[in-house]
């Protein structure tokens, strides 16, 4: 049916001209509602019945029995129109007839209202304009209610949060009123119970002074001079009843481990109970013959041969033995540990007998001997477990040496290596290092004038398990080299006088080595306060060593402080860094609470204030305050546990303040007090009647000084070890000689102090700027040869 929409006009009117739609209208009908059974013969019937009546009479509805004629027609005419495509209009005129009643009901309602609400006034229409003012007023009275309403509820609840903020103040007022009157309350009973305890200590000092005077009035030559009474002799001649030898195990081993070798030989001789004694095998684990002189080789050669399956380590450290003598450390199947260094007569036939021997060594230390290539090629060959490898100032192997360490089974083990002062190391040697010892963790290189940024680079690239580096006298080594380490996971960096490492090595310090917990620049005079302020937000360091590094300030050292890193801060050295003053040193001593170290040797700035806040610091066990402008009150009377104190060339300091650390700092074992002019017999003897545990003395310089305060120490310092009075001109060469035997260690001179302490003979003070030059030379000799308390020597590790 559709294509008849697109049918010839004609066709079209044909359709039209014999009611061709109005046949199927009516037909339709009928089937629809009638719903014949035979829809055929149905057909057929109807369209008879059409014939009959006419086309001109012919009705939708024609069709339809009368009792089933329903009210509206089933098919709408338009649509049958719309199927044979005379659709020329699409309503029908029932429903146009619809549409033009509702339009016209719907206009006469809407005019008729309109003329009626004007036409015809409403007789109570004030009545109905009232009750709308009183609406409008009513809601506009609701309205302003609201705002009011809203307004006053956002002002009570600002005068709350008000009332609240303020309560709050005013309670932390109070709390902090009450803490305030709480803490004067504690301070004030803490300063009387402080004052309380420091007269007790001082009558308590008084009275043991004075029993000291009474008992050091036994004359002089009976405590210094060799000779004794008779009573004396016979006194010491009477047996005393009492044997070691029932004494505990562990306790005779105590005793008999702090013996020499030459002593241990002689207390085998005593007796056969101490012979028994020394017969133990754990007293032979370790022999040390450094410690001993003029010791016979056969002596040395039957003990090895008796001891050879207890001796573990060994020590021959500078000693003069023969070729032959060496060779029987070859004995020794179980040695663990050899140190040769320092053996001239050390030659590479006695290390293939000692290397053949002894497979199963652990640590060995060839330093500053005269090995060649040929003991080069015998260490992997032998020692397989070989461990920790020092060749230090061995200068006569060459980079073919080196590659040997990778032949056979190899030093694979090895984990930490020293070439210190290896000159004729090249790069080339450095890569036969980095395949030969790819497990390499600690690595030590020294006076090398020669080492570069590229032998860094390449020993880090095959040795990635690199955790400590030393590069001391590398003057060459940048900032490049320190870059380089970035890929090893640092825990200990240690450079020495070089002036090419600046702040951007530790621009990212933190993402490079984050756990890195030793750092040592001492003289890298390039560091300024931005190296500080990186290194504080490193978590794990606990050990910082910045000697030297003269532009630091106290705006570095706060930064520093004001992060993560001083919480866990062991030991801090700031010698001579001049520029710091008290403000970061106050800030110090309330942001390190685990510092045990420090040093401020020659910050010339620092004034009492900051020594105060130092001193009460109750972790500290070690303070160099030496060259610094400390008085005799501001130290040492809160510093109950100081072991170590250095306050040398402090010109201004007298006899008090060594009464204040021999009453208050009774458990000192190293004392310093160099180049203080002032000191006389009266302080040491005090320090000599309280401070019984002084291993460490240094009075040189000390002027007013006499031959009576080695008698004093002799009574009262017994464990008194190392002795230094150099320039000490008033004290006697006698009675330093009957000194010297009774320590270990002693400096003595009886010149007068040179000009760098800053005084003459007479203790006049000199010219303050040559002196203090010449002093601040001396203090950097004597850092540059000392270590800290985490520094050791290149072969600690090897005995």
């Amino acid at each position: 049916m559709a294509s008849l929409r697109s049918a010839t006009p004609k066709l079209r009117n044909y359709f039209r001209d014999n009611y061709i739609p109005q046949i199927c209208e009516a037909l339709l009908c009928g089937l629809l509602v009638t719903c014949p059974e035979d829809p055929l013969r149905y057909l057929e019937h109807m369209i008879i019945v059409i014939i009959q009546n006419g086309l001109e009479n012919l009705l939708w509805d024609m069709c339809i029995d009368p009792s089933l004629k329903p009210k509206i027609r089933r098919l709408s005419e338009t649509y049958l129109e719309q199927l044979f495509g005379l659709d020329d209009q699409l309503v029908t005129p029932e429903l146009m007839i619809k549409a033009c009643t509702f339009y016209t009901g719907r206009l006469v309602k809407n005019h008729f209202g309109g003329w009626r609400e004007v036409a015809i006034p409403r007789a109570n229409q004030e009545a109905i304009l009232a009750e709308k003012m009183d609406r409008a007023i009513t809601h506009d009275n609701f309205r302003c209610q609201k705002v009011f309403f809203y307004h006053w509820l956002s002002y009570v609840i600002t005068c709350r949060e008000r009332l609240i903020v303020s309560l709050l103040r005013l309670r932390q007022m109070f709390c902090v009123q009450r803490q305030k009157i709480i803490l004067a309350k504690w301070k004030e009973k803490a300063r009387h119970k402080s004052k309380t305890r420091e007269d007790e200590l001082i009558l308590k000092h008084e009275l043991q002074l004075r029993k000291w005077k009474l008992k050091s009035k036994v004359p002089e030559e009976k405590l210094l001079s060799p000779e004794r009474s008779s009573s004396d002799t016979a006194a010491a001649a009477a047996p005393v009843e009492f044997d070691v030898s029932a004494l505990p195990e562990q306790a005779i081993m105590q005793i008999f481990l702090y013996l020499s070798f030459r002593d241990t030989i002689m207390c085998g001789q005593v007796n056969r109970s101490w012979m028994a004694m020394t017969q133990r095998g754990f007293l032979w684990n370790a022999i040390d013959f450094s410690t001993t002189k003029n010791i016979a080789d056969k002596c040395v050669v039957s003990t090895l041969q008796r001891w050879r399956l207890t001796v573990l380590r060994l020590n021959f450290r500078g000693c003069l033995f023969r070729t032959k003598t060496l060779k029987a450390v070859s004995h020794c199947k179980n040695l663990q540990e050899l140190n040769v260094s320092d053996c001239q007569s050390l030659t590479d036939e006695s290390m293939r007998h000692i290397s053949e021997g002894c497979p199963g060594v652990l640590y060995l230390n060839l330093s500053n001997t005269t090995i060649t290539n040929r003991t080069m090629r015998l260490l992997p060959r032998y020692f397989h477990n070989l461990q920790n490898l020092s060749l230090a100032y061995c200068r006569k192997f060459t980079d073919k040496g080196l590659q040997y360490l990778n032949l056979g089974n190899g030093c694979h083990k090895l984990i930490y290596l020293d070439l210190s002062g290896c000159t004729q190391i090249s790069v080339q040697g450095f890569r036969n290092i980095a395949s030969s010892c790819t497990g390499i963790m600690h690595l030590t290189i020294n006076d090398m004038p020669t080492l570069t940024d590229n032998c860094v680079k390449v020993l880090v690239e095959k040795c990635p398990r690199i955790s400590t580096v030393v590069f001391i006298g590398s003057p060459h080594l940048s900032d490049c080299a320190f870059k380089a380490l970035s890929s090893c996971n640092l825990k200990k960096i240690r450079f020495e006088g070089n002036k090419r490492i600046t702040d951007a090595c530790f621009k990212y310090i933190d993402k490079n080595y984050p756990g890195i917990n030793h750092i040592y620049m001492v003289d890298c005079k390039a560091l300024t306060d931005s190296s500080l302020k990186s290194m504080s937000v490193l978590k794990q360091l606990t050990v910082l060593n910045l000697t030297n590094c003269v532009r630091i300030s106290d705006i570095g050292l706060r930064q520093f402080l004001d992060g993560p890193a001083s919480v866990r801060i062991r030991e801090l050295n700031l010698t001579n860094c001049s520029l710091l003053g008290d403000a970061s040193i106050v800030r110090l001593s309330e942001r390190c609470p685990n510092l045990h170290y420090l040093s401020l040797r020659n910050c010339e700035h620092l004034t009492d204030l900051a020594i105060e806040c130092i001193s009460g610091m109750l972790s500290l066990v070690s303070v160099d305050l030496s060259g610094t402008l400390i008085s005799n009150e501001a130290y040492c009377k809160t510093s109950l546990f100081l072991e170590h104190l250095d306050i040398s060339y402090c010109r201004q300091l007298s006899d008090d303040i060594i009464k204040t650390v021999a009453i208050f700092c009774t458990h000192i074992t190293s004392l310093n007090i160099a180049g203080c002019p002032k000191i006389t017999d009266g302080g040491l003897e005090t320090l000599s009647a309280k401070c019984h545990y002084l291993h460490i003395l240094d009075i040189s310089g000390c002027i007013l000084l006499t031959d009576q305060i080695l008698q004093d120490l002799q009574m009262g310092c017994k464990q008194l070890r190392i002795l230094k009075m150099r320039f000490c001109r008033s004290i006697s060469v006698a009675a330093a000689h009957r000194m010297s035997s009774v320590v270990q260690h002693q400096e003595y001179s009886s010149d007068d102090p040179p000009s760098w302490f800053g005084y003459d003979s007479e203790g006049n003070p000199l010219e303050e700027t040559q002196s203090r030059i010449q002093t601040r030379n001396y203090s950097e000799l004597i850092v540059k040869e000392s270590f800290s308390s985490d520094e050791e020597s290149p072969d600690a590790n090897l005995i």
